[in-house]
């Protein structure tokens, strides 16, 4: 397997992976850090700045710098804010969660309460024989998202049925009626349907937890998984809530592992067609991102590298397809090839993988890009330590982009 590997994080070559092996795997809460509130971000028209690379993930938004990982959560609750602030709408509070579980037919049921109202939705899962406790994969709209589930036996698979929190449209219509939004009609018009469908993912995480005695669920080894739009919103899921542990994003293109820059760049260089902010379903985002930054992106204080790396330390596996013009794997190349690096600098470079190989159908991973999957389930839902998760593919475009045109000016990754 090729393998493109470029440091930033100058004295990562003296770190062992071993001496970082107490870093967190997964958290038992949806944020171990301290949320900002919404709508603290500065207001796009106040926004100064002129930045066409990829924003340095180490930087806090008042232009101070720190690499050290006790500060990460800070910096994920920063990018976390602007996130929802900018780009999808925010994921609301509630007041709680009620989960029962329906053993004749293997459902559980959910019920969230907020705002004197309340939202039902369900999940038929797949209990595999035995006493376990199971590692939990979440998939988007499927039992075991695009992933062939004979990858994943050992595994309770839990399908996230994204309709019955807001209705999905690749015509970009807005689900106005959908459950999230009855039960958060102030967020009708502004919020995009990933603020929704990754509120729905945590709560269906609430209600596993809740009940992990009766399904012998092992709640430490929880992952998401979906392909398209799909692995955009599994993308997501795992950024925001840190009990996942394992995130896998399949052919996400862009608005998902994608950096808008990057996409921006490849229509303008070549012409080609991909998903940009211009172009993209505003059912899926809020339609005052397009609005503030469309032709603007440098003035946009994040990019997806930095959703991806909201994941750290956890484990993601990124899978690509190249043949499909539309999904742009040039830009998701880029932004996976500098989100690892923060993984890199804390010396567990082992737990982000990515493989962008084509010749196959979309959604329909090959040979090589299952054994990766394989590869990463045994090792961060199975605690098999001595699997080798060293995976990046770059595929076609390792010989063709050079990296310091889009990171080249990041402060060097000393660790701290």
């Amino acid at each position: 397997m090729k393998k493109i590997l470029t440091l930033l994080c100058a004295a990562t070559t003296a770190i062992s992976v071993s001496a970082q092996s107490n870093l967190p795997n997964y958290y038992n809460v949806e944020n171990s850090g301290k949320a900002l509130p919404i709508g603290s971000s500065l207001s796009p028209d106040k926004i100064d700045l002129n930045v066409s690379k990829l924003p340095d993930p180490f930087l806090f938004r008042n232009g101070k710098y720190s690499n050290k990982f006790k500060d990460w959560e800070r910096h994920r609750n920063e990018i976390a804010r602007m996130v929802e602030d900018y780009e999808i709408g925010p994921r609301p509070n509630f007041d709680r969660v009620e989960a029962q579980f329906q053993k004749s037919d293997s459902t559980i049921k959910i019920t969230v309460f907020a705002n004197g109202s309340s939202l039902n939705f369900e999940s038929k899962i797949r209990i595999p024989q035995g006493t376990g406790p199971f590692p939990i994969v979440i998939g988007m709209n499927m039992p075991s998202g695009s992933i062939n589930p004979n990858l994943l036996k050992g595994c309770i698979l839990v399908p996230f049925k994204h309709d019955q929190i807001i209705k999905s449209s690749h015509q970009a219509v807005r689900d106005t009626a959908g459950a999230f939004y009855k039960l958060y009609p102030q967020y009708t018009n502004t919020s995009g349907n990933y603020s929704g469908w990754s509120w729905g993912i945590s709560r269906l995480i609430d209600a596993i937890y809740q009940l992990q005695n009766e399904i012998n669920a092992d709640v430490k080894h929880i992952a998401v998984t979906g392909c398209s739009y799909a692995g955009k919103m599994a993308m997501f899921a795992g950024a925001f809530d840190e009990r996942i542990a394992l995130t896998i994003i399949q052919e996400s293109g862009g608005g998902g592992i994608n950096a808008w820059r990057v996409s921006d760049y490849v229509t303008e260089s070549t012409g080609v067609n991909v998903e940009r902010v211009e172009n993209t379903n505003y059912s899926w985002f809020s339609p005052e991102f397009k609005t503030n930054f469309n032709t603007k992106l440098n003035k946009l204080p994040y990019d997806h590298h930095q959703i991806l790396a909201m994941i750290a330390p956890r484990a993601v596996l990124v899978l690509g397809n190249p043949d499909f013009e539309w999904l742009c794997d040039y830009s998701g190349y880029v932004s996976s090839n500098a989100a690892r690096r923060v993984w890199q600098c804390w010396g567990i470079g082992d737990r982000f993988g990515y493989i962008f190989e084509g010749n196959h159908n979309h959604c329909m991973a090959c040979d090589s890009e299952n054994d990766a999957v394989t590869r990463f389930v045994n090792k961060f839902l199975f605690d098999k330590k001595d699997v080798n998760t060293d995976i990046f593919d770059a595929g076609q475009f390792g010989s063709k982009i050079d990296m310091n045109n889009w990171v080249g000016d990041w402060k060097s990754f000393q660790l701290k």
